[in-house]
């Protein structure tokens, strides 16, 4: 099957203080039609600037993007046009991205009208009525009129889907969706945009820093560890989950809060070498994670780049040398514990 968005050796840099910062460094990915992904890593690790370039709104530095096989760079303007509607991307602050002086009647309207998904202002009205619905806004009536600043969150949020919906997309990026809304409202979203896709038949990009919330959406799809503009290791989320590769990765699930204070009592840290993050405009030779990585050896993990590959004993690819090595296989052992003690699952 034919990947329907492929980064193929992507970098993407930018210029601050006239000083080039290496944002993203080497991405490769396949994403699949009808695939959930989810890139996962602290801030700056350049998940945003990877959902971007994804949806179109950014151009890579160096290295390709190609959608259904085809480079963009050999698409012409009205294949382009079509392109744009194809991928979409909601983002993370809805009050910033929503115009604040249209309603939401004329913030769906605008795109439809644009690229001439409906007929008539009849039929203006009754698709605005039925994206509005899609998303769980009922009844619209009392929604249509309204302005961005009249709305809460999680509406605000719902109207954004329901914006990226209009065009009838095949691919959304969600930027870290549900971190502006509260918390007893995140699982009704997540389990919409989950509905969504099945209905739908969308792919989603989700990009997010919490790995918890990670691998409830995605449990069905795969999770992308994403570590200062590189990916360091991606595979099926219940095997990322189960049985994690790299040490970052280990350090993101041991550092996620259990619901039972029993279990958190009992739940080792990771142990790190050091908590300070490198700055991307002075990234440490070879394995950008060696300063703080307790697998690190001396001449190998501080000079070579490590690839993204196929590690033994696991069936995710990591970019870790000693774990590709076999060398921290003993260690791993050693400071085993059970990361992921409650049974995992998806949504219901």
């Amino acid at each position: 099957m034919t990947p329907i968005v492929e980064l193929r050796g992507v970098h993407r840099e930018f210029i601050k203080d006239r000083e080039r910062v290496p944002v993203l460094q080497d991405i490769n990915l396949e994403i699949e039609p009808d695939e959930v992904i989810c890139l996962v890593g602290e801030s700056g690790c350049g998940k945003t600037t990877t959902g971007k370039i994804i949806a179109g709104l950014l151009n890579p530095s160096s290295g390709e993007m190609l959608v259904d096989g085809r480079s963009l760079a050999s698409r012409s303007g009205k294949e382009e046009k079509l392109l744009r509607r194809q991928l979409q991307i909601v983002h993370q602050d809805p009050f910033a991205s929503l115009n604040p002086a249209h309603t939401i009647g004329d913030i769906l309207s605008f795109p439809l009208r644009r690229h001439r998904m409906v007929k008539g202002s009849g039929g203006l009205q009754r698709r605005i009525w039925e994206l509005l619905t899609m998303v769980d806004l009922t009844p619209p009536g009392d929604i249509v009129n309204k302005y961005p600043h009249q709305l809460s969150g999680g509406q605000r949020q719902r109207v954004s889907i329901a914006r990226a919906l209009t065009v009838q997309p095949r691919l959304i990026v969600a930027d870290e969706a549900v971190s502006m809304v509260d918390v007893s409202i995140r699982i009704s979203l997540l389990k919409m945009l989950q509905n969504l896709r099945r209905e739908l038949g969308l792919t989603i990009v989700f990009i997010t820093h919490d790995l918890a919330l990670a691998k409830y959406f995605a449990w069905e799809g795969r999770i992308a560890v994403m570590y200062l503009g590189r990916i360091v290791e991606i595979g099926r989320t219940p095997d990322v989950i189960a049985n994690p590769a790299h040490p970052y990765t280990r350090a993101l699930l041991a550092a996620v809060p259990e619901a039972d204070p029993e279990l958190t009592r009992h739940k080792q840290a990771m142990r790190l070498r050091s908590d300070d993050i490198p700055k991307l405009t002075a990234l440490p030779p070879g394995c950008a994670f060696h300063p703080r990585c307790p697998f690190y050896v001396p001449g190998t993990c501080d000079v070579n780049v490590p690839a993204l590959t196929d590690a033994p004993g696991f069936a995710q690819e990591v970019a870790c040398i000693p774990v590709q090595q076999g060398q921290a296989a003993q260690q791993i052992v050693e400071d085993d514990v059970d990361l992921n003690p409650v049974p995992a699952h998806g949504l219901d």
